[in-house]
């Protein structure tokens, strides 16, 4: 009897925290749209088992990989340092330190590195790695968890600040809140003045120019879905979805020039997830829970490649332990796709198809 009584102690301890946890989280229910899966233009490959690794060893988490005109490469780790390497991913040198934790990387018409950094919002590295903060701020509200970002002809920046409230550490209470938090901006270095061109984003994540300046796309990771927002002519100011119900969480978005965007997709959507999204309060409690003990993404790489339409060009896939993912960004150079990832040690390269 003595031991069913502490049983019962435990277990009422153990309630008590769940629903009465510290954080403020306040998740809303919502209807995500029925996932078709893996099939038809999605059909699994193993078009990545091909990829070579880089960078082993020189630490954790290179989200997004950049490069210069020289072919130099560019890997942002988890511990705020931007490590340089050869053409060949070999030799990597300190090239600068953020102190924070640096995301998406783009180089200017001037050779500077500008520099999302989740925890001290945009920054800017000369070529000689000297250090400069461009924004922490943006309509009066801080920049929580600056993300991606991509740089027009004309200099003006775009950039996402994934969620206003929840900063990198926290970034799974934003996908469970489902809440609007997130913003794509702009800022013109030469005027000094920034603008919210799209707020209400439901983790706003990767960016990507069109090749003809026209437009911006931005992804929406946790609505599985990619924004249009017109940046010139007619429809300046205008957004609208391009693409919606995608079979996994999209992350890093980058354009080729010539009019093909590649899209990383960290994650496949998992049906206790959707299933979820009308139950918040047991999302909540999910949330409390040990990280072990919370639904996990299975291992895949996927890359989706598409047009300016949406129409998809290439679906490229490794469904394997053995694969390198989560793939959160994709960049595209002189016959190669560079691969980023936020918690895989090292980053991978593949030949981009034809």
């Amino acid at each position: 009897m003595l031991i069913l009584k502490w049983i019962f102690i435990v277990i009422a301890i153990l309630i008590l925290y769940l629903c009465f946890w510290p954080i403020d989280i306040d998740p809303v229910a919502w209807e995500p749209k029925t996932d078709k899966g893996l099939i038809g233009e999605f059909a699994p490959n193993s078009y990545l088992s091909n990829a070579e690794i880089l960078g082993v060893g020189d630490g954790i988490g290179p989200e997004d990989i950049v490069l210069d005109n020289e072919g130099r490469i560019y890997a942002p780790y988890e511990d705020g340092r931007i490590l340089r390497y050869d053409s060949n991913g070999k030799n990597g040198q300190l090239f600068v330190e953020t102190g924070g934790r640096p995301l998406g990387l783009e180089f200017d018409a001037s050779g500077t590195l500008i520099i999302c950094d989740a925890n001290k919002g945009l920054l800017a590295a000369s070529p000689d790695g000297k250090l400069s903060t461009i924004l922490t701020e943006v309509a009066g509200i801080p920049l929580k968890f600056a993300d991606d970002v991509d740089i027009a002809k004309n200099g003006i920046i775009y950039f996402t600040d994934a969620s206003s409230r929840w900063g990198i550490e926290d970034y799974r209470s934003d996908i469970v809140e489902h809440r609007p938090y997130g913003r794509l901006i702009s800022f013109d270095p030469n005027k000094e003045i920034a603008n919210v061109l799209l707020d209400g984003l439901y983790f706003a994540n990767g960016v990507a120019i069109s090749a003809d300046q026209t437009f911006v796309l931005v992804n929406e990771t946790s609505e599985y879905r990619i924004q249009k927002v017109w940046i010139s002519g007619k429809k300046t100011g205008q957004s609208e979805i391009l693409m919606d119900n995608l079979p996994g969480f999209p992350d890093g978005i980058s354009s080729n020039g010539k009019g093909t965007y590649w899209i990383a997709m960290p994650a496949l959507r998992k049906e206790i997830i959707d299933n979820l999204a009308s139950k918040p309060f047991v999302r909540k409690i999910i949330l409390r829970l040990p990280e072990d003990l919370q639904p996990a993404p299975d291992r895949h790489g996927f890359v989706l490649g598409i047009d300016g339409t949406g129409r998809i060009i290439h679906n490229l896939q490794y469904p394997s332990p053995e694969s390198f993912s989560p793939i959160t960004s994709v960049e595209e150079h002189e016959g190669y796709l560079y691969l980023g990832s936020l918690t895989y040690e090292g980053f991978a390269r593949v030949k981009a198809p034809d």
